[in-house]
Order: structure tokens, then C-alpha cells, then sequence
């Protein structure tokens, strides 16, 4: 699969590019495009910056920003080798959700430096996606950029994880028939996934006095005797040291485990993290999340072997794929339809009850329980619910009644399907170059 990605990358030079959307049928047309036409405009915006979500392009165009410097499970491979990921991620929010992006690698690795930046060029666009920024920098660039910028800012690594789980969450205690705010939830890992999680989680309800959260040093806990340097090092996670697991229990991952009923792992892609042994120690119909990528922490039938009844991963090959692509493309569609100003928790909790509700509508099981990311009709139910609820936190610059808000959002995501199916027809995409398997519509 690798040595075939590449040869198809190198076929291609690339997987993105920009043409354009109106009508050009004579040089003359240019006189309205371009010079001299485009002056008009041009002294409009002068007069308002928010009209250039309504005369330019800035309103469906997001950079995806990542300085390389934690890519996939590659490590800190910099900016150069990190663009094709970066590229990819903006394949997927134009096929998914309509939405132009545009890759954008630093130099620079250097936190406040990077602030700076996309405070230089937010003006380009209508929203900033950071990517693969290692912890502890990316909490601190995505507060920083959230406080500064009028345009949504989210950091998928935090916010899309955070969010497909909740949702996957949602689903899997509906199954096993168990509440939220009941469950003992335990997150094997602290990097930016975990901790997000670990917070989005708690602010949608979970019971934050019975959350344990394990590092590679044992449980976090208020009592821990590192607690005092993480507060410098890593506030964020200090913090939910001290808001969660207020029995201050110690121990490993193990220790942890035991009684749990959930387990959600964003930790080290290594099978045997996680033993099966250790799952039968756990509370009746235990959920385990095995998220790590490209292995995840146990093997499904191993979880399934220890008692497990719900099983994901983040594996697109094994049942219940918990994937960041359900959320980033149709959040950002969303708050792009309405110009919204923030991507709030309250959005992406909003997402993910949404997310959880359509793969519900459509039937779930121990073997489902989110979409699939064929399915673009969810895409489209999330995007509304975000879009609606941005509209009622007075976070959005455009106004729409419900009917021609849902239209709006359909049309915007179908269009970029037909859009690929008529290249594809007509040639100018040739398919046959690809290796087998595509998404349906």
C-alpha cells in the first residue's frame, strides 16, 4: 500500500488544486473578474472586512496549518515531509464537506511564532485547522489563536477526536444501557487527544469524580508528586489531574482499568497495551475504545476474548471505526454557512449528539455505532446541527431560516460530489490510475 501511494503521488504531483468556479468564456470576461471590475468590490470591503465573506472566496476557504512536528505516528518529521498529510487532510474537507482548503507549513516550530503567523494571514480565510502540532504546544496555540481571531480556529487532534468519541460514546452506552454521568470512564493516554477528551467529555456530562486518566508515569490525581512541575510544563493537564479522579487513586493502567466501564485509548500504537486479562476485571458489558493508529492498543478479538461487548478502533478494517473525518468536514461546513465566529465546546458537543442521533435514525448495533464515511448524509445532518447552534449562541454573520439553511448545506456538500463524478466522466480525473476501493454516494 505504501510503495503504491507513492507511485500514485508521484502520477499526480499532488492531490489537490484550484480552479476556477466562474464562468470564463473570453478575455473580456476578465474585465469583470479582474481589472477594472474588480475595484468595485474592493471599495465595499474597504468599508466593512465582514463583506468579504460575502464578495470573496475567504468564506468557504480554511488553512490547515501544522508545523510537522507531530505527524500521524511518524513523530516530528518537520514541514516538508508533513505536506502530503496536510494536502490529504485538505482532500478530504473538500470531498466531505465542500470545504477549500489550502495546506500551510512553518518553518518554524517555535510556538508564538507560529500564533503570529496565522494571526498574519487569517485574513486570507474564513477558518484556521491546526494539524499535527505535538503537546503541550498545541493547547497553548489553540487558546492563544481562539482568543485573538474572529474566525473559527480548531485543532482536529483535540476537538474532531474529542468529538467523534463522545458521539461513539453516546451510541455504545445506549447499547449496553447505561448513563453518562453514571459510568466510570477511564483514558489510557495524555497527549492532546486524551486530555481534549478527557475535558469535552466532562463538559457533555461524564462523571468526572470517578474519570482516571493514565500517563506513562500511572493515574493522574491531585495528590500525584509530580503535580507541582506538570502545572508549569503542562497546565492543561494538571488541571484535570485535579478535576478528576478525586478518590485520588494510584496505580497503572491496570489499577485503573479495574471497575471501569469504559476504556478509551489514545495512547501508544502498540497490541498488548492493553491486556485482555485486564478487561475482565471490568464492570459489567465493558466498552473498550482502542484508538491508536495504525494499531491500536489491543486487538479487537483479544477486547472481544477478555469480555468486551462494544469494541472500536480507529482501523477502517475492523468494526466500528471511531474516525476524525465523521466530524472535521461537516463542523467546519457548518460554521463556514453561517460565518460563524468561534467553534465553541458547545458546537462540537452539538456535533457530536448529532453524529450519535443519525447513526441511531439509521440503526444501531454492537457492530455500529457510528456512520460510515460514505454516508454524506450525515455530513449534512451535522453540519445543520452546528450551523443552527452557532445561529442561537449569536456566534454566526449570517442569518438563515431552517429550510434554506438545510438546502444551502446540501447543496454545497452534493455539488462537490457531482462535481468528482463529472470530471471522473468526462476524463479529466482518470480513475483507473487508482488503487481499488472508493467511497458511494
Amino acid at each position: 500500500m505504501e510503495d503504491r501511494s507513492t507511485e500514485l503521488h508521484r502520477i499526480y504531483s499532488g492531490k489537490i488544486q484550484v480552479f476556477p468556479k466562474v464562468p470564463i468564456t473570453s478575455v473580456e470576461d476578465f474585465a469583470v473578474w479582474y481589472t477594472p471590475g474588480v475595484a468595485s468590490p474592493c471599495k465595499i470591503i474597504s468599508k466593512n472586512n465582514d463583506l468579504s465573506f460575502e464578495l470573496t472566496s475567504r468564506w468557504n476557504l480554511i488553512a490547515v496549518v501544522s508545523d510537522g512536528s507531530r505527524v500521524l505516528g511518524l513523530g516530528n518529521i518537520g514541514p516538508y515531509a508533513g505536506y502530503p498529510v496536510m494536502e490529504g487532510k485538505c482532500l478530504l474537507f473538500k470531498y466531505l464537506g465542500g470545504v477549500d482548503a489550502v495546506p500551510i507549513m512553518f518553518g518554524t516550530q517555535e510556538k508564538d511564532k507560529i500564533v503570529e503567523l496565522v494571526k498574519l494571514i487569517s485574513p486570507s480565510f474564513g477558518g484556521i485547522n491546526l494539524e499535527d502540532i505535538e503537546s503541550p504546544k498545541c493547547f497553548y496555540i489553540l487558546e492563544r489563536l481562539q482568543e485573538i481571531l474572529d474566525i473559527p480556529v480548531w485543532h482536529d487532534d483535540q476537538q474532531g477526536t474529542s468529538l467523534v468519541v463522545l458521539a461513539a460514546l453516546i451510541n455504545s452506552l445506549k447499547i449496553v444501557e447505561k448513563k453518562l454521568n453514571e459510568s466510570k470512564i477511564t483514558i489510557v493516554g495524555s497527549g492532546a487527544a486524551g486530555l481534549a477528551t478527557a475535558k469535552l467529555l466532562i463538559e457533555a456530562g461524564a462523571n468526572n469524580k470517578d474519570m482516571l486518566i493514565v500517563d506513562s508515569k500511572g493515574i493522574l490525581s491531585s495528590t500525584r508528586q509530580d503535580l507541582k512541575a506538570l502545572s508549569k510544563t503542562n497546565p492543561w493537564k494538571a488541571e484535570l489531574a485535579k478535576k478528576t479522579n478525586l478518590r485520588n487513586i494510584e496505580g497503572s493502567i491496570e489499577d485503573a482499568i479495574a471497575g471501569s466501564d469504559v476504556i478509551i485509548a489514545l495512547s501508544t500504537p502498540k497490541p498488548g497495551t492493553i491486556k485482555k486479562e485486564w478487561i475482565s476485571k471490568m464492570a459489567k458489558d465493558p466498552i473498550i475504545f482502542a484508538l491508536a493508529n495504525p494499531l491500536p492498543e489491543i486487538w479487537p478479538e483479544d477486547a472481544k476474548a477478555g469480555g468486551a461487548r462494544i469494541v472500536a478502533t480507529g482501523r477502517s478494517d475492523f468494526p466500528n471505526q471511531v474516525n476524525n473525518s465523521l466530524a472535521f468536514p461537516s463542523v467546519f461546513r457548518g460554521v463556514l454557512t453561517v460565518g460563524s465566529r468561534k467553534i465553541t465546546n458547545e458546537l462540537c458537543i452539538e456535533g457530536a449528539k448529532s453524529l450519535a442521533n443519525y447513526a441511531e435514525k439509521e440503526g444501531i448495533n454492537e457492530n455500529r455505532i457510528l456512520p460510515s464515511m460514505s454516508d454524506f448524509k450525515a455530513y449534512i445532518e451535522v453540519a445543520y446541527s452546528v450551523a443552527l447552534k452557532a445561529i442561537e449562541l449569536d456566534l454566526a454573520r449570517k442569518k438563515y431560516t431552517r429550510k434554506d439553511l438545510y438546502d444551502e448545506i446540501s447543496s454545497v456538500i452534493v455539488y462537490q460530489r457531482v462535481l468528482m463524478e463529472t470530471l471522473i466522466k468526462s476524463g479529466l480525473i482518470n480513475p483507473s490510475l487508482h488503487s481499488k476501493g472508493s467511497f458511494s454516494s
